[in-house]
Order: C-alpha cells, then sequence, then structure tokens
C-alpha cells in the first residue's frame, strides 16, 4: 500500500502567535504555564515570552505515570519535572504540541497534583488531532488536524530554533 499524502503543515510559529491571543483575555495574574516534555515545552517557552509572563515556567515529563507504563516500558529520553512555583491554589495552563488521545494529558495532571491542587488546570495545544479515548479536551486550540491514523505529528526546533511541524507516516 502507498503512503498516504502528507497534509499541508501550518506555520507553528504563526500558531504560537495564535495561541497566545486565544490564552491572552483568560489570563489571571497569578495564572504559570506548565509544558510538557518535548513538544509542549517548547510551545510553553515561546508562550511564556509572547504573553509576556513574569516568572519560570514549569516543565513535566509524564514517563513515570502513562498507564501504558508496563507496556512500552521507560521513554528513552526522560526529562526532569521542574516545577518551580507552588502549585496549590494556582491557575495552571498545561501546554502540549498535540492533543491525540487524551493519555498524556490525563498523566500530567496526575503528576501535577502530586505537587498541590491547583485552583484550575486549562489545556491549551497547538494541534487537536482528535481521536480521544478519555473525555479530555483544548480550551485553547490553534489547529483541528485532520490526518490518517497511521501518521503522526512532530514538533521540533529547526536549526535556528523555529519551531515547525513534520509529518511522519507509519503506513
Amino acid at each position: 500500500m502507498p503512503p498516504l499524502p502528507i497534509p499541508p503543515l501550518p506555520d507553528a510559529e504563526a500558531q504560537c502567535v495564535a495561541l497566545a491571543e486565544l490564552i491572552r483575555p483568560k489570563l489571571q495574574p497569578d495564572t504559570v504555564l506548565v509544558g510538557i516534555h518535548s513538544g509542549g515545552a517548547w510551545v510553553a517557552r515561546r508562550l511564556k515570552e509572547l504573553l509576556g509572563l513574569p516568572g519560570e515556567i514549569g516543565l513535566i515529563d509524564v514517563s513515570f505515570y502513562r498507564d501504558d507504563f508496563g507496556e512500552k516500558g521507560l521513554h528513552p529520553q526522560v526529562k526532569p519535572t521542574s516545577i518551580p512555583f507552588e502549585v496549590e491554589g494556582r491557575p495552571l495552563i498545561l501546554v502540549d504540541d498535540v492533543l491525540f488521545t487524551g493519555r498524556t494529558t490525563r498523566a500530567a495532571i496526575n503528576e501535577l497534583f502530586d505537587y498541590g491542587r491547583p485552583a484550575s488546570v486549562r489545556l491549551a495545544v497547538l494541534a487537536d488531532r482528535g481521536g480521544r479515548e478519555l473525555p479530555i479536551y483544548a480550551e485553547f486550540c490553534a489547529w483541528q488536524a485532520e490526518l490518517a491514523d497511521a501518521q503522526e505529528l512532530v514538533l521540533e526546533p529547526d536549526a535556528a530554533g523555529r519551531l515547525q511541524w513534520r509529518c511522519v507516516d507509519h503506513a
């Protein structure tokens, strides 16, 4: 079977700007961003810059919190979780690059609650590709991506540090 055609991919940097504008009206003075490694961490850094937020962002690696940990084992590139602020009572925006099944988001929320009980957790993503297995949605989303099941979206920085999309076909 021939590989599926890869759809045109949007400018990820322009999507970050659009996502920041969706978030801006909902910001509270003590809102903090928490990016999910690795794509969500890159997006969270860009959003912090675009929104002019003070302080540090949180970074979270959900490897040990995934419900498929027993099946897949440890991801070879585990990054440290860093939450350099008080979570208790804070409004948080959890940031990821792609929302698909919802399982990564669920794992991130489980881990966040180990640090305290936030006032609220909102989800911001650059791309929502559907395929949900859990009742999770993104309040802030820049792109409703339509891909075949065998295709995967990958966000990565180019040589100049600009974020860009790549589509991988696993067929």
